[in-house]
């Protein structure tokens, strides 16, 4: 209660303060609530923007409280760059104080989250072609708040959605590697719907099957998925770098299949194994291939 009557204060603090400005660099000041957002930020924006991303790399976006110094950075951002469809649930009280805050999930059509809560499913970025909707959407914004440059955003941008695109049909000749009977994912939540409706993919089961990573499966739901997983069979089991793997490791080890860690909802760190969203992406499709042919 403490920590949260803290944080009311600074949030009111916050909105009391002067309204952000241009940094004497002349760079438009931004914020980007996860790391994946932060980097098609970056493309886009290119030496125009300075982007700085709230959720530090490796952070649960399910999960993450907010921290005084997220409120400051709000505070001197002109935009703030949210994902939408319920992931910054747990910042949504301090995101109220934003300046101007854009969706960048605004026109994709977003699917049904297979989890018990029901909903939509806010995990787009698996799709590469969302991320395309992503790059447009930040383009219009940095356009609008900094018009002097526009045509760099738009030339920034195209050569972006180029490369997203190269992505999208690489991602589909390394599927094929795969024999249809296998392309089945049990992950330890399910964040994999885009990217199982668009490459062909079965979604079989989570461990946690809620939206909410701190969520616990009982006993009868683990039976019930190892079950399926041995009827199925599933070859490997998919945890995400944000998440502990140790109940996907017992769940794996019961079963006799073999767990894999992705990056699900953050990059790695600078110099990483998937510092980028193409690099991201590269490594996950390579690791379920290797994992599933």
């Amino acid at each position: 209660m403490r920590k949260l009557l803290c944080l009311l204060t600074l949030l009111a603090l916050s909105a009391c303060s002067a309204p952000a400005s241009t940094p004497a660099d002349g760079r438009l000041p931004v914020v980007a609530t996860t790391s994946i957002i932060g980097d098609v930020a970056a493309q886009v924006g290119g030496a125009r923007v300075n982007v700085r991303v709230l959720l530090p790399t490796g952070a649960d976006p399910h999960a993450y409280e907010p921290r005084p110094q997220d409120i400051a950075a709000l505070t001197d951002a002109e935009l703030v760059l949210v994902n939408g469809l319920g992931l910054e649930q747990t910042l949504s009280s301090m995101l109220e104080n934003a300046a101007t805050t854009v969706v960048v999930s605004d026109g994709i059509q977003a699917l049904p989250f297979s989890g018990e809560e029901g909903g939509l499913d806010p995990h787009v970025w698996q799709d590469p072609n969302n991320v395309m909707v992503w790059a447009q959407n930040i383009a219009d914004a940095f356009s609008k708040a900094d018009p002097a440059n526009a045509d760099e955003y738009a030339a920034n941008t195209d050569i972006y959605i180029k490369e997203l695109s190269a992505l999208d049909g690489w991602i589909t000749e390394q599927v094929a590697q795969i024999p249809e009977a296998n392309r089945r994912l049990v992950t330890e939540h399910a964040t994999f719907g885009y990217f199982a409706a668009r490459y062909g993919f079965e979604q079989v089961g989570a461990i946690l099957p809620s939206l909410s990573t701190g969520s616990s499966p009982s006993a009868q739901e683990l039976a019930k998925l190892e079950d399926t997983i041995r009827a199925s069979g599933v070859k490997a089991i998919f945890v995400g770098s944000t998440v502990s793997p140790d109940l996907s490791r017992r769940v794996a080890d019961d079963t006799g299949v073999q767990l894999v860690t992705l990056f699900t909802d953050s990059l790695s760190a600078a110099g990483g194994q998937a510092d980028s969203y193409l690099a991201f992406m590269h490594y996950n499709v390579t690791a379920i291939v290797e994992a599933l042919k």
